[in-house]
């Protein structure tokens, strides 16, 4: 899910066409994981098909014209098509996440006999060609009978509801899963659902929405995913993990944070902004705690952990995963009495600026990524990383020369390459995405994947872009990154595809 409409942004462009010395695929560690990644809302479609029921993002994208993942990219029926196209592009591993209600679907009891049959036939073509399942539990789309029935994650209850269905997962998949993430951008799911109001299920305290408090519920969310997290992950290590050997972790969605200018102001609003951003759910993660200055300024809004809680939550990742796009610019607000208070407000930033606002040119930070793994290895004690999203966002296009989107990302795993030279336990990247789906937050119009989707064709065909062709030259070691030409991968695209 990309959140970049999360703030009020302005024109700032840096280009890139290279960050490292020429480098490889060998260049990196020998078990690290490259990969690419989907979401089952954003990729499955057969919204109503096999048992499945409503989840919250069903009911929120009818609610707007954007379009919905009724039919997405049809990956429920296709999934054997898409693995086919990982395998000839030499995909390592590939990140997707489980749909609750396909899998159970009135949110507690019953397992869909259906739905579980899909994920094992999934994993097991997965397998079969050698690629790595990374398996997320929660992208978002919870069910929407635990919404109406007491709120969903604005109530404990769901810490229950939670567990078991990562119970019922790590029971009929783990033996053939060895990489588990419990919830996707934590962080973003509760600021952007439940004080913003602009990704499911929409609470905030605005005209725009019909219930929620900003100022309140995005704290209670973020408290609850802490403790569902530790919970989910606590069975894992009692139940599961001597047989399996797998690994579990939360994610955050992660942004290069830098001071606008070098004033003081700003230097302690771009320390206060990454209190806020990422040490609301790394503290806790790493130390037990939310930080201090985020109890000061939230004060009795914050929920507190007891000595209890803040054990289990402790600890209890086996990495981080991190969802990366963009490196912004930090100026320190001034507060506004009459504004309710809210996520953003009780942050105090007065401007954030993040590249280009409709990400369709060629926008790279890649030194904000470099100095964000380096941040996790000062700040947090060097955690394993898994970069479970990056990429760049485009208009959605017949077009497959998006020779952008190669520029990023090769100046993106340049910079990891140099983080994990200088000590970064960065251990995978997860391209987003494996091909074009249904955006969260905004539809169709733009698209990050490798192949594009002709969402207008019935058979929904697939085609590889210059990226795709890009990635699979990276991954069999043919491509140099800073000599190769992307013009001639231009020619052997044009040559051996058409839309």
């Amino acid at each position: 899910m990309q959140s970049f409409t999360l703030f009020s942004i302005s024109l700032v462009i840096v280009l890139a066409t290279s960050y490292s010395d020429a480098f490889t695929i060998n260049d990196f560690p020998e078990d690290f994981l490259f990969g690419a990644a989907t979401s089952a809302y954003q990729w499955e479609g057969a919204a109503e098909e096999d048992g499945r029921t409503p989840s919250v993002w069903d009911t929120f994208s009818h609610s707007d014209d954007k379009g919905n993942g009724d039919i997405a990219c049809d990956g429920y029926h296709k999934y054997k098509e898409d693995v086919k196209l990982m395998a000839e592009m030499g995909l390592e591993a590939f990140r997707f996440s489980i749909s609750w209600t396909r899998l159970i679907p009135n949110g507690r009891g019953l397992v869909n006999p259906k739905g579980l049959n899909f994920y094992k036939d999934l994993i097991k073509e997965l397998r079969s060609h050698g690629i790595e399942p990374h398996v997320t539990l929660h992208h978002f789309d919870f069910p929407q009978a635990l919404e109406d029935e007491y709120g969903g994650w604005i109530n404990r209850k769901i810490i229950e509801d939670f567990t078991a269905f990562a119970d019922v997962c790590f029971r009929e998949f783990g033996d053939d899963v060895k990489l588990w993430t419990t919830i996707d951008e934590a962080n973003i799911f509760a600021i952007g659902a439940y004080s913003q109001g602009i990704v499911a299920p929409g609470h905030c305290s605005t005209p725009e929405c019909s219930t929620g408090n900003s100022s309140t519920e995005p704290y209670i969310v973020g408290h609850n995913l802490l403790l569902a997290h530790a919970s989910a992950s606590k069975l894992y290590r009692l139940k599961y993990k001597n047989k399996q050997r797998g690994s579990i972790g939360l994610s955050l969605y992660a942004l290069g944070l830098s001071p606008y200018t070098n004033s003081k102001e700003d230097e302690i609003a771009t320390e206060r902004a990454k209190d806020f951003f990422h040490g609301w759910m790394l503290k806790p993660l790493v130390f037990g705690d939310y930080p201090e200055e985020m109890k000061r300024i939230v004060g009795l809004r914050l929920p507190v952990f007891s000595e209890e809680e803040s054990e289990e939550v402790k600890g209890s990742s086996d990495y981080v995963g991190i969802i990366h796009y963009a490196t912004v610019y930090v100026t320190n607000s001034r507060p506004t009495p009459s504004l309710l208070p809210s996520f953003y407000t009780d942050m105090g930033i007065d401007t954030i600026y993040i590249g280009n606002s409709s990400f369709d040119t060629s926008v790279s930070t890649p030194w904000g990524f470099e100095n964000f793994l380096e941040y996790m290895k000062q700040s947090y004690n060097n955690p394993p990383i898994y970069v479970l999203e990056n990429g760049l966002r485009m208009k959605h296009k017949s077009t497959l020369q998006d020779s952008e989107r190669v520029e990023y990302i090769e100046a993106y795993i340049g910079a990891m390459l140099n983080a994990i030279k200088n000590g970064s336990d960065t251990r995978g990247y997860f391209l987003w995405s494996m091909i074009d789906l249904f955006e969260l937050v905004g539809g169709y119009e733009k698209s990050f994947g490798l192949y594009f989707v002709n969402f207008s064709d019935p058979g929904l065909k697939r085609s590889p872009k210059l990226s795709a062709s890009w990635y699979t030259g990276f991954l069999n070691g043919t491509i140099d990154v800073v000599t190769q030409e992307i013009t001639q991968l231009q020619r052997n695209l044009s040559a051996s595809s058409s839309l």
